[in-house]
């Protein structure tokens, strides 16, 4: 108890040579304690007076919506839903390219096994009850299996390109809200500086932080269209590429394909 009532009375006088020490710095050392303590006190609140107001930070959310409302709302809505449309087409495409990929080995040891055991009609099973372009391909192959070699190598080519169009279906608004986004923006900003001229011929103000402010909201559009397009972009590429490997795999399937077909006919 005595070592908690020496460490309390030690941490006192530490505190109060601290206090003793700042109330005197850049004063005489001869005036007297009161009188620096009434000093201290009176510069006390013009000090808080004088201080700079703090400035709160402001989130990410809030920066977007007070570019949005800078950018005025018509243009900054019609950009907003362009990028909406497309971030939409996109995600339906990156689903539907993600649940199009198949493990082709897999799936060709399996067609082999089938149809050394139970014939072409077991090997369709195998296709029938598998997802992906790949195995459809694979059906309409098989299916024509009775027909001779190139039959089977007609249908596989054919229908082939047939789920290659469908792997890039809506590519083609996806790249037309890419190049729309930009123009929405730049066509905002061509009008909001439009109107920063008919107001300096109206009024006559030239001002520098006039001017400099309303051009800052016009350019807010092109900001905007800027942004949806590279992350549009961004995404559209990865589409391409996602496609590209898909198309790649069912060409050497095909050929894998027809190989098992003549080699087990």
């Amino acid at each position: 108890m005595k070592k908690v009532i020496t460490l309390f009375a030690l941490i006192a006088m530490f505190a109060f040579g601290m206090n003793s020490s700042s109330f005197a710095q850049g004063n005489n050392d001869s005036m007297p304690v009161a009188e620096m303590e009434n000093e201290v006190k009176a510069e006390a609140p013009v000090a808080a007076e004088d201080a700079p107001p703090v400035k709160k930070s402001t989130g990410v959310v809030q920066k977007v919506k007070q570019y949005f409302i800078d950018g005025g709302p018509e243009f900054m809505a019609l950009v907003f839903l362009v990028f909406l449309l497309g971030l939409a087409l996109s995600i339906e495409r990156i689903i539907y390219l993600n649940m199009s990929t198949t493990n082709n080995s897999k799936l060709l040891n399996e067609i082999e096994e089938a149809m050394q055991s139970g014939g072409i009609d077991a090997a369709k099973d195998v296709c029938r009850n598998t997802r992906g372009p790949v195995a459809s391909i694979f059906y309409q192959g098989l299916d024509r299996a009775d027909e001779g070699i190139e039959a089977v190598e007609k249908s596989v080519i054919n229908y082939g390109s047939v789920q290659a169009g469908l792997l890039e279906k809506n590519l083609s608004w996806i790249s037309l809200f890419i190049a729309t986004a930009p123009m929405l923006g730049f066509l905002g900003t061509v009008i909001g500086i439009i109107e920063v001229f008919n107001i300096i011929e109206e009024t006559g103000q030239t001002e520098p932080v006039q001017i400099a402010g309303a051009m800052k909201v016009a350019l807010n559009t092109t900001l905007a269209g800027l942004v949806a397009a590279i992350i549009l972009q961004i995404f559209y590429n990865y589409i391409v590429s996602k496609i590209d490997g898909i198309v790649n795999d069912m060409e050497d399937a095909s050929i894998s394909l027809v190989d098992m077909v003549i080699k087990n006919k």
